[in-house]
């Protein structure tokens, strides 16, 4: 009875779900590549995608908030679902909205889904010459070289955080980031001068597309993370010095992109194109209903985002959206790469394309996700591009949360351990992050905490990290897992964890203020905090003079040794190995340095997470030791025989 229950049920779903596909059929694909708005002086031509649409109108406006419409442009049927209105005459400067009419009743005003420009809080589009928003020297900006991708040092910022702390003029906006000279109390460089200083290859800016959850017309806006987007193509009005003007923030991020690329800095977009804010009045729903989400069999909007709603990447106009956005972002802004939040929910085909058509324009561009969901999903988990199923993605990586949480513990329990912490049985999830997600001899996947098989192809594919904006900062773990630790031992943890990231066949990613122990007091997901727990306190760069110096060197040391980041699964699997040791908090890994620019013939790197001295058996031949016990050796000095490791630390031996 219950198996005939069960294939019931799974008619029912099929027939709900068919029904549903059906119902999307009326929504006839559009191939243009002129969605939106295209300006000239002599006329503003504007193309709309409203397949079910019985009128759709312009409304013009000469401010971006507030006031009566100054013109009423009705557009007429072009073709495939769209609709053309051209207005003659030059109507730079004005803002817009577009309204579809549906079975007799008028949609909400909103800026159409490809607006490039809005005026404060995203309510109105703004017709603008983008050329006109460029820096001097825009056309001559370049991204500054990149050995290869594995060679890449990820440092994930939040805008705001990063100088609201500071004396900079422009404290927590985009031209924040571009002062130089911002020090702390001790004279010690702070934003743009640090992370330079610092040494990573590319920032990570969490999102800074136009979000809907701070206002932008309050001069002391309130905080946010950004993900609740509101418009996908244009930029966040907070981080500018005057949101009321649509310009001015493109300008402004236009300047602190070519301010990174000045300093030899990469810069990354964080993007969520997997919900919006509020899918109810998103511009897409109002002008496509129902197209832009996926529904349940029910009718009622899915939501693995557990934000209220999913994005079907899978559906052609939706695909060919957000393909065409992430291209105008590489195009227009010189964006280096992209990390996708929940890219779980993304279907593997549309991340697929999404790389190829990148790669054509931008080789060496950094594509990476979260390789999981928020809730479950309609589409079937072999099409999500998940963690799981990276091994098919196209040069595209995912974060490690077997990593993640083998080195300090599961997120999800504030008290959980991991290796650099103290809890035994997590030396395999640990091997398994240093050799970058693949598969490897030497690594039993039986005893990795979340995966059963390995998933990357090749190492470039593995995020390796001990920390990011989500949860509570590595430091803030220490303190509720390690409680009566001493702080020198916890200190020692710390940057035992952050050795093991940086030396992952992984790209390495970094919390900003990781440098210093940052700390969020104990909140963990503050994503609408106040600055006093957000801000990067400078002070503690001061405080944490050491741990500084430390990952600074460490960074540097990184960069130095191709043998570091191989960059494919054959060269780690034939040139990395692990010595046999009884003690499971106890890590040897061996790199041989058979590859192209490393100076050295063999690497070996030991880890010791007890809180006793151990002495390891080097392998035969004189070695030289770099670094032991954080302390960075100028002299090289010589040994044979044994190793000694003081307690939770980290050492560094190799041969010419």
């Amino acid at each position: 009875m219950k198996f005939f229950l069960q294939c019931a049920l799974f008619i029912l779903f099929t027939l709900k779900m068919t029904a549903q596909q059906k119902s999307l059929d009326k929504y006839v694909a559009y191939h243009g590549t002129d969605l939106g708005l295209t300006y000239s002086k002599e006329k503003s031509t504007f193309v709309i995608w409203a397949p079910t649409a019985d009128l759709v109108k312009i409304r013009l406006y000469g401010s971006s908030l507030g006031g009566a419409p100054t013109e009423e442009i009705k557009l007429f049927p072009n073709g495939n679902g769209t609709w053309k209105a051209e207005i003659p005459g030059d109507h730079l400067n004005k803002y817009y909205t577009v309204q579809a009419n549906m079975a007799g009743k008028w949609t909400k005003e909103v800026p159409d889904p490809y607006a490039k420009a809005v005026g404060a809080n995203g309510a109105r589009g703004m017709i603008i010459d983008l050329s006109l928003t460029n820096p001097p020297g825009w056309e001559k900006d370049k991204s500054p070289d990149l050995k290869s991708v594995s060679s890449s040092i990820i440092y994930e910022l939040h805008v705001r955080d990063a100088t609201v702390a500071t004396n900079a003029r422009f404290r927590g906006k985009f031209l924040g980031l571009c002062e130089k000279g911002l020090k702390n109390s001790k004279g010690q460089s702070a934003g743009l001068d640090h992370i330079k200083e610092l040494g990573v290859t590319h920032v990570h800016l969490l999102p800074v597309f136009d979000f809907a959850s701070v206002d932008e017309t309050y001069n002391r806006a309130g905080y946010n993370w950004g993900y609740d987007p509101q418009n996908y193509n244009c930029v966040e009005g907070s981080y500018s010095s005057n949101p009321l003007d649509g310009n001015n923030r493109i300008r402004e991020f236009k300047t602190m992109v070519k301010t990174f690329h000045e300093n030899g800095i990469r810069v990354v977009m964080d993007v969520a194109y997997n919900h919006v804010y509020n899918a109810a009045d998103f511009s897409f729903q109002q002008l496509a209903p129902n197209y832009f989400f996926r529904q349940m069999p029910n009718g009622k909007l899915s939501n693995a985002s557990a934000c209220g709603n999913e994005v079907a990447s899978e559906r052609e106009m939706v695909r060919k959206y957000i393909l065409e956005s992430l291209l105008y972002w590489t195009t227009e802004y010189h964006v280096d790469g992209f990390r996708f939040d929940l890219m779980g929910i993304h279907d593997i085909e549309t991340m697929n394309v999404i790389s190829a058509a990148l790669r054509k324009i931008k080789p060496d561009i950094l594509l990476y996700g979260e390789g999981w969901t928020a809730g479950d999903s309609p589409l079937p988990a072999a099409q999500r591009a998940l963690k799981s199923e990276a091994s098919k993605l196209d040069n595209i990586a995912v974060f490690s949360d077997d990593f993640r949480d083998g080195i300090k513990g599961s997120v999800f329990e504030a008290a959980d351990k991991g290796f650099a912490n103290g809890k035994a049985g997590e030396a395999e999830s640990v091997k398994f992050g240093l050799v970058g997600g693949i598969e490897h001899p030497q690594v039993n996947m039986d005893k990795v905490k979340y995966s059963e098989k390995a998933y990357c192809k090749n190492p470039v594919q593995m995020i390796a990290y001990a920390e990011c904006h989500d949860n509570h900062t590595l430091w803030d773990r220490l303190q509720n897992s390690v409680p009566d630790a001493t702080e020198a031992e916890k200190i020692k943890m710390f940057l035992l964890a952050q050795t093991l990231v940086m030396t992952s066949q992984g790209i390495p990613f970094v919390h900003a203020g990781a440098e210093f122990c940052r700390t969020k007091y104990g909140v963990d997901n503050s994503f609408e905090s106040p600055d006093d727990i957000n801000k990067m306190d400078w002070e503690r760069k001061a405080e944490f003079k050491m741990v500084f110096s430390y990952m600074k060197q460490l960074i540097a040391f990184r960069k130095a040794h191709p043998a570091l980041h191989l960059g494919t699964a054959a060269k780690v699997k034939k040139q990395c190995s692990f010595m046999p040791l009884d003690d499971d908090q106890c890590i040897a890994f061996i790199i041989n340095g058979k590859t192209t620019g490393e100076p050295w013939k063999k690497i070996l790197i030991l880890f010791n997470a007890s809180k006793e001295t151990k002495n390891i058996a080097l392998p035969d031949g004189k070695w030289q030791n770099i670094m032991n016990d954080y302390i960075w050796e100028s002299k090289y000095p010589s040994t044979k025989g044994n190793a000694e490791l003081k307690p939770l630390s980290a050492a560094i031996y190799f041969q010419k």
